[in-house]
C-alpha cells in the first residue's frame, strides 16, 4: 500500500456492514421534500377550507412564531425553524400549515355536520375570532366532499353562467364550481364521490385547492402586464421621437443631448422590466402548475357542461399570452434603444475625432507660427547679441589705444572682428538649439 493511501480515512462501518459517509447538508432536506404535502386519504362526507396570504419575509418569520404558539397552546409541537410545513389536529380534522416563497397557506378538514352541500360549517373552525392572518388574504376556498347519492340539487348554489362540472379520476367522481365567492368570501368547490379510495378523495381535493390557490396567483401577472402597458406606449412614443430627431440633428452638442435622452430612456425601461420581470416569471410557473394539476386530474367533461380545463383555459390563457406580449414589448424596445444608442453614441463619437483632428491641425499651425517666429528671433538675437559684442571690442580697442597699446587703427580692429564675432554667436547659438532638440528626442523616447 502506497503511503498515500495509508492517509486515507477508512469510512465507519454501520451495524448492517455497510460504511457511513459524509452526507451532504442538503441530502435531508431533499429527501424531506419529496414527501412533503403528502395526500392525506378523506373520507366524505368532508368540509376543507383553504385560505392563502401573501406575505413578506419579516411576515413569514411573525407568522411561524405565531403557529408555533398556536401549536403549543395545543399541547403539539410546532414546526421546525426551516419547516415550511406543518399539520396539527384540529377540532376532529386537520389544520395543514405551508410557507411558500411569496404566500402562506392554512388548510383544514373536518367532518361535515351534515350530508348536504354547503350546509353550515361547524362552529369548531379553526379561522374564528383566535386566528391570527398573517398578511393581505388572496385566495379562500370551501370544497365539500360528499357522497354522490346526496338527494339535495345542488346546482342551486352556483351560478348557472359560468358553472362548471366535470368526472374525475375516470368518472369515479364528479366535481364542479364556478369560481364565484359566497357570503363568506368562499369560492365553492363540491366533489360528489361515486366509488373513489379515500386515498383518490385526498388527492382531488389537493389538486383542486392547488388549481385555486395557483390560478390566482398566476393571474396577479395579468394585473401587472395592464400596468406596466401605458409606460411602454410611452417608452415606444419617446424612441420614435429620439429617432426622428436623430436624423435631422447634425450637430455635436445636439446629438450628445439626444444621447442623453436615450440613455435615461433606457434607465427607465430597464428599471420598469426589472420591476415585472419576477411577476411575469411567477405567474408563468403558477401557470405550468395549474396546467400540471389539470392534467393529473383526468378530468371529463360532462355532457352541456364547461369542463374546467375549458373555463380556465378561456381565460388564464389569453391572461398569460398578454404577460408574454409585454414581456416581450420591453425585450423588443430594449433591442431599439440599445440600437439607436449606438448608432447615436458612434455618431458622437465621429464627430469628436473631427473636432479634435482640427484641433490638432491648428495646433500643427500654431507651432508652425511659432517655429517661423522663433528662427526669426534666434536671426534677431544673433544680429542683437553680436552688435554688443562688436561695440564691446571697439570700446576695448579705444581704450587700449588711448592707454599706450601699440594697436593698429580701432575703428580697423572693430570692423575686422564683426564677421568673427557674428560666426561665433552663430555657432554658439545652433549648438545651444541642437542641445535643446535632442533634449526633447530623448524625452519622447
Amino acid at each position: 500500500m502506497r503511503e498515500n493511501d495509508k492517509a486515507v480515512e477508512s469510512p465507519t462501518k454501520t451495524g448492517s456492514g455497510l460504511p457511513s459517509f459524509k452526507t451532504h447538508p442538503l441530502r435531508e432536506a431533499a429527501l424531506g421534500e419529496i414527501h412533503a404535502r403528502p395526500f392525506r386519504p378523506l373520507e366524505g362526507p368532508r368540509i376543507v377550507l383553504l385560505y392563502a396570504f401573501t406575505i413578506t419575509s419579516e411576515q413569514a418569520a411573525e407568522d411561524h412564531e405565531w403557529f408555533s404558539e398556536f401549536c403549543a397552546s395545543r399541547g403539539a409541537p410546532g414546526p421546525s425553524p426551516k419547516a415550511r410545513y406543518h399539520t396539527l389536529s384540529f377540532a376532529s380534522g386537520t389544520l395543514s400549515w405551508e410557507r411558500h416563497a411569496e404566500f402562506i397557506t392554512y388548510i383544514w378538514d373536518g367532518p361535515a355536520p351534515a350530508a348536504v352541500p354547503f350546509g353550515p360549517l361547524p362552529s369548531n373552525h379553526p379561522f374564528g375570532t383566535a386566528f391570527r392572518a398573517p398578511g393581505p388574504l388572496l385566495v379562500s376556498a370551501r370544497l365539500d366532499l360528499l357522497p354522490s347519492t346526496i338527494s339535495t340539487d345542488w346546482r342551486k348554489h352556483y351560478d348557472p353562467a359560468s358553472l362548471t362540472e366535470f368526472n374525475i379520476e375516470r368518472s369515479s367522481g364528479t366535481a364542479a364550481t364556478d369560481f364565484r365567492t359566497d357570503g363568506d368570501g368562499l369560492v365553492r368547490y363540491l366533489v360528489l364521490n361515486n366509488d373513489m379510495t379515500p386515498v383518490q378523495c385526498g388527492s382531488v381535493v389537493q389538486r383542486l385547492l392547488e388549481i385555486e390557490t395557483y390560478r390566482t396567483l398566476a393571474l396577479l401577472g395579468l394585473f401587472e402586464a395592464t400596468r406596466q402597458q401605458p409606460r411602454i406606449s410611452q417608452y415606444e412614443a419617446k424612441l420614435f421621437e429620439l429617432t426622428h430627431k436623430m436624423q435631422e440633428n447634425s450637430g455635436l452638442d445636439e446629438n450628445r443631448t439626444l444621447l442623453d435622452q436615450l440613455s435615461s430612456l433606457a434607465a427607465s425601461l430597464e428599471a420598469s422590466a426589472a420591476e415585472s420581470a419576477y411577476r411575469f416569471g411567477a405567474s408563468r410557473a403558477y401557470y405550468e402548475i395549474v396546467n400540471a394539476r389539470l392534467a393529473a386530474l383526468e378530468e371529463q367533461p360532462v355532457s352541456g357542461s364547461l369542463s374546467l380545463s375549458a373555463f380556465l383555459g378561456r381565460r388564464l390563457g389569453p391572461a398569460m399570452r398578454t404577460c408574454q406580449s409585454i414581456q416581450d414589448r420591453q425585450w423588443d424596445l430594449s433591442k431599439k434603444l440599445a440600437r439607436a444608442t449606438t448608432l447615436l453614441r458612434t455618431r458622437v463619437d465621429v464627430d469628436l475625432e473631427q473636432q479634435n483632428r482640427s484641433l490638432l491641425e491648428s495646433m500643427n499651425r500654431r507651432a508652425r507660427i511659432q517655429l517661423r517666429l522663433q528662427q526669426t528671433v534666434e536671426g534677431l538675437s544673433v544680429a542683437a547679441v553680436s552688435y554688443y559684442v562688436v561695440g564691446l571690442i571697439s570700446y576695448l580697442a579705444k581704450a587700449a589705444k588711448e592707454s599706450g597699446f601699440p594697436l593698429p587703427n580701432p575703428n580697423l580692429m572693430t570692423g575686422l572682428s564683426v564677421p568673427l564675432v557674428v560666426a561665433a554667436i552663430w555657432l554658439t547659438v545652433r549648438n545651444i538649439r541642437k542641445h535643446h532638440a535632442e533634449g526633447d528626442r530623448d524625452t519622447s523616447d
